[in-house]
């Protein structure tokens, strides 16, 4: 088996998978999840979004989010324009995530611009970001399929991630949005990725849609990757992928990988208290393998 001996799991639970949340959280429960998180041990964190609160109103206390949960962990916040880059600026972050699609329509029905214009923009800001010593990610949606367009062609996501790369971005979040790709594709994707990228890290975001995230996860470990996004609880969605359901559950993940002798520095038990803290204010119940088990044994689980 090529398996790393360690990998990182980058927690996107308070902002990928509480952003579509019916339920409004309240702000201190929010602050008390991620608290809870980061005593679990999840050092690379999307704490929350610049975004518009017409747009997302979950996240409307971002910057309040920011002044009680920053640390000198890496602290992810999504900036989706330049308005969202400077509230970062003036909450002192320091690292900043962007979103762009392989497909132009999902691109446009999520933020009315193609990939091409959005690259057009974006590429500057980044640059300059770099010069201002920021952390950049970029994470490039529909990988590979798009609920309008089918199939993706690998061929457009290593331009479009040459693209950020050449402009200097640290991290690649490669996402299978709606949760189709399969084991083959996934590891083909990622090993041509990571030959033709490799003074980049690139990171691997599925979503269990149809139950594949865990294999896809084992197809990319035997790529070479060793960074996955994940959700505490399985939480998140998209609301402009149509039937996308929630993110490879951060706890189902880590089970899998202390399983294949894969250090994480993330404890299980932390973790699900984590979730525990979060559940009762959601809109549905959490749905994770490691979660259930926990629940039913009425104990958290042992490693």
């Amino acid at each position: 088996m090529n398996l790393p001996k360690h990998a990182t799991l980058i927690e996107v639970g308070p902002r990928d998978g509480l952003q579509n949340e019916k339920n409004e959280i309240p702000t201190d429960v929010k602050i008390q999840f991620i608290k809870e998180l980061k005593k679990a041990g999840c050092k690379e964190m999307e704490l929350t979004s610049f975004v518009s609160p017409k747009w997302v109103p979950q996240l409307k206390d971002a910057g309040e989010i920011i002044s009680y949960c920053s640390d000198e962990d890496r602290n992810l916040v999504l900036t989706p324009n330049e308005k969202g880059i400077a509230r970062a600026k003036e909450a002192n972050c320091k690292d900043v995530a962007f979103f762009v699609g392989v497909s132009s329509t999902f691109n446009q029905k999520n933020i009315n611009a193609t990939t091409e214009e959005s690259m057009q923009k974006l590429l500057p800001l980044i640059r300059s970001l770099k010069e201002e010593d920021f952390f950049v990610r970029a994470c490039i949606s529909t990988s590979f399929y798009c609920p309008y367009e089918g199939k993706i062609e690998a061929d457009a996501v290593v331009e479009l991630c040459r693209q950020f790369a050449d402009a200097g971005v640290d991290d690649l979040s490669v996402a299978d949005t709606i949760g189709m790709a399969n084991p083959l594709e996934v590891h083909e994707l990622f090993s041509r990725l990571k030959k033709a990228l490799p003074d980049v890290l690139i990171t691997a975001h599925f979503h269990d849609t149809r139950g594949m995230a865990l294999a896809n996860i084992y197809a990319a470990l035997q790529a070479g990757v060793d960074r996955f996004d994940t959700s505490a609880g399985g939480l998140g969605g998209c609301p402009f992928a149509p039937g996308a359901t929630g993110n490879a559950a951060t706890e189902d993940v880590l089970h899998m990988l202390h399983a294949l002798n894969i250090e994480t520095g993330i404890d299980m038990n932390q973790l699900l208290k984590a979730v525990e803290i979060i559940e009762p204010h959601l809109s549905g119940s959490v749905q994770s393998k490691q979660y259930q088990l926990s629940k039913r044994s009425k104990t958290l689980l042992t490693e």
